[in-house]
């Protein structure tokens, strides 16, 4: 705390000076300002609240762990953002990883898929397990981070993946699923997605019974990838925080993945969190941008050259040539989480990477190991160290702690829901009975 206290006194005293000084003694700062971040580290878990390792593991090697070497994938065909050794490096404490379904896999085929993908994460954790241990509530997050080891969560990306079925839901979470992210690209038969034509007006009657059964679970609520309308659907029906996994915030960025204004607000009335996705696409508009000419240009090609595949390669090979996407300054990542602070508050901003997931990321944000860099650069921006230690992991700590105590109350007034999905016919507001 005392070496910490004297970094950031001589940090200010520096500006106060507003004096010339070298540049040796800037970089000096600069590590002062990392040992106080890691200082924190070793306090607080650092929790990442979505990495897709799972499948980037499953499109390498079909699942097949023996021969794959999670200790460093930076070697491999196919390099990874994610290993053991650079999550060492980034300090995490904690990481949900995964389970995500392709929204082109449907009904059992999506089931069986997801429960793969479960298997995949508990047979990593178990492998690795000088390093990695299963944690199902805060506390084992907690608990797990003080041993030395990196709490491994399981989190599910697309509720297509439980068919419509809560007796599906309840399965999963017993195998350790706690949170689920409610569509991905496109709708679900219950809920509409951010990038998908609206077809349920944000959240279905079914929907409804979805959220409550995922309340009285403890199973947290994901909101990243559903539309506005969804999103204060589920603000209004859901009995304890929601959260966002992995979006930035729609006033910087009008990628309809991210998080408007009006609902950073709710988010804070309910005591939830948003955990900000690290990927360019998302935090950059002028990269957004260009992905939509991107797409634009590859559909006109198509267009022009009907089954001529390798005609429309060499044609975006040219465009791309032209148009060369340029790496995002960490600055304008840092800027997703000043804007939350402001509008949300400090209580209610997290890390949610998509690591993985994503091609393109801010500088110095490559790979797992960037983390503190992150960090150093809000403490750069005037955030406190308590501040930090809340976006590092104390916030989603909160958050899931109060749904467990939710979860707990319920359990004691309510049975399963057991209603289906073409049997739900109230609405918003409406009483659900849990029997």
């Amino acid at each position: 705390m005392e070496r910490w206290s004297r970094a950031l006194v001589a940090v200010i005293m520096v500006g106060v000076a507003g004096c010339a000084v070298a540049a040796d003694e800037v970089a000096l700062s600069d590590l002062e300002l990392e040992a106080a971040v890691r200082e924190v580290l070793r306090e607080v878990p650092l929790i990442d609240g979505h990495n897709d390792a799972p499948w980037a593991i499953r499109s390498r090697t079909s699942n097949h762990l023996a021969g794959f070497d999670f200790t460093d994938t930076s070697v491999i065909d196919r390099p990874m953002h994610t290993d053991i050794r650079r999550l060492r490096a980034g300090a995490v404490g904690g990481q949900f990883w995964s389970v995500w379904v392709p929204v082109d896999l449907a009904g059992p085929e999506a089931v069986v898929t997801v429960l793969e993908q479960i298997d995949l994460v508990l047979r990593l954790t178990e492998g690795y397990s000088d390093d990695f241990e299963l944690a199902l509530t805060a506390d084992d997050i907690v608990r797990i981070h003080s041993g030395g080891k990196i709490a491994s969560l399981i989190g599910m990306e697309g509720g297509h993946s439980i068919d419509n079925s809560l007796a599906v839901l309840r399965q999963l979470y017993t195998l350790g699923v706690r949170y689920m992210t409610l569509t991905h690209w496109a709708n679900t038969d219950w809920v509409d997605a951010a990038t998908d034509t609206p077809e349920h007006d944000g959240l279905s009657p079914f929907g409804e019974v979805v959220i409550k059964e995922m309340n009285r679970l403890g199973m947290l609520v994901d909101l990243s990838h559903v539309s506005a309308a969804a999103m204060h659907d589920v603000l209004d029906v859901s009995r304890a925080p929601v959260f966002f996994s992995h979006s930035c915030a729609l006033a910087l960025n009008s990628h309809p993945r991210n998080v408007p204004d009006d609902v950073l607000v709710r988010i804070a009335e309910k005591g939830g969190v948003v955990m900000v996705n690290f990927g360019s696409y998302f935090v950059d508009q002028k990269i957004t941008a260009r992905h939509a000419a991107y797409k634009a240009e590859e559909t006109r090609l198509e267009q022009l050259n009907p089954g001529d595949p390798q005609a429309v390669k060499d044609g975006m090979k040219v465009w791309t040539d032209k148009n060369p996407l340029w790496t995002v300054p960490l600055a304008k990542l840092a800027d997703h989480f000043d804007h939350i602070r402001k509008v949300a508050g400090v209580d209610h901003v997290g890390l949610g990477s998509d690591y993985d997931g994503i091609s393109a990321l801010p500088k110095g944000m490559e790979d797992v190991a960037g983390y503190p860099a992150l960090l150093v650069e809000l403490m750069r921006r005037g955030w406190s160290r308590e501040e930090v230690a809340k976006v590092a992991g104390l916030n989603i700590l909160r958050v899931m702690r109060e749904v467990e105590k939710v979860a707990a109350g319920l359990r004691q007034t309510e049975a399963p829901f057991e209603v289906l999905i073409e049997d739900a016919g109230y609405g918003i507001h409406e009483e659900a009975s849990g029997n």
